[in-house]
């Protein structure tokens, strides 16, 4: 699944790809992927004729800002957006096709169709599913010492379960959380509520560097992501415990194992991240 760090990438991909490209009409042939509004006819109404403005972002949702709307779009698994001639064959895997006045197409695929469309009117994106359930992305003022401690110490969760539920952080997602932890020094299994403060600040700390170090990469290409140009991500070079299972820790040299930790496989350096018991 895409993470922050690949979302961010395919937002700046796409900036000089669509803006201010003038939907001509919109074409859907999964119209169960939009979900507001609740009508796919009403949809292509409401984008039709509008100009793409910018291109923004929260956590892992990608956000259109039109003329009077804005498009939440959430790629779940495997979702990407391309932009090709209307000339191109359609591939079988697109959903959604957004074509432009100069002939060009912005075309949504997604092999699984998990992905999701909410277009509401400016203003109102984040009062309203799903942008409204969300927690501070680790890159904002309000990610602080303070907030995380707080509302770790409110739960008997796994530490990585409960960096995973994104009303508590947005953006992170197994990949990362399991590099952060790596980083931090704590073991996955680890009870939220029973960790240390100094333990707290290291997971703040590797959250905010671990996701600026994969922006800076493109992301991580483990399976299919592509930014909004095709290019893979490379920060799968850099990763120390996602992916890495029997081969031997950079830091130790004890072999990486891999459990299962919230139903999510999960990498784990048994020395390096010790479990309390």
């Amino acid at each position: 699944m895409p993470e922050l760090p690949e979302v961010e990438t395919i937002r700046k991909t796409l900036i000089p790809l669509v803006t201010n490209k003038v939907i001509e009409e919109v074409q859907v042939f999964w119209p169960k992927m939009i979900k507001v509004p609740d009508d796919t006819e009403r949809f292509k109404l409401m984008l039709k004729g509008q100009t793409i403005r910018e291109m923004g972002r929260r956590g892992k949702f990608l956000l259109f800002y039109l003329d009077e709307y804005v498009l939440v779009s959430h790629l779940r698994m495997e979702g990407k957006y391309r932009v090709e001639e209307a000339s191109e064959p359609v591939n079988k895997h697109t959903h959604v096709i957004f074509s432009f006045t100069n002939g060009e197409e912005l075309r949504y695929n997604d092999v699984r169709k998990f992905g999701t469309m909410h277009l509401y009117p400016k203003g109102e994106e984040f009062q309203n599913k799903p942008l409204n359930q969300l927690g501070p992305e680790p890159f904002d003022e309000a990610f602080t010492f303070d907030y995380l401690y707080q509302k770790l110490k409110k739960t008997e969760r796994s530490i990585k379960a409960t960096l995973l539920d994104q009303t508590i952080v947005t953006g992170l997602g197994n990949i990362y959380v399991d590099e952060a932890l790596y980083h931090a020094g704590v073991h996955p299994i680890n009870k939220a509520n029973k960790l240390t403060k100094k333990q707290v600040e290291r997971i703040r700390l590797q959250a905010i560097q671990t996701l600026q170090d994969a922006v800076k990469q493109g992301g991580t290409t483990i399976r299919s992501y592509v930014n909004g140009q095709g290019e893979m991500g490379m920060f799968q070079q850099e990763l120390f415990v996602y992916g890495q299972e029997n081969k031997l820790c950079k830091h130790c040299g004890t072999p990486i194992t891999k459990i299962k930790v919230a139903g999510r496989g999960t990498h784990v350096c048994p020395s390096c991240q010790k479990l309390k018991r």
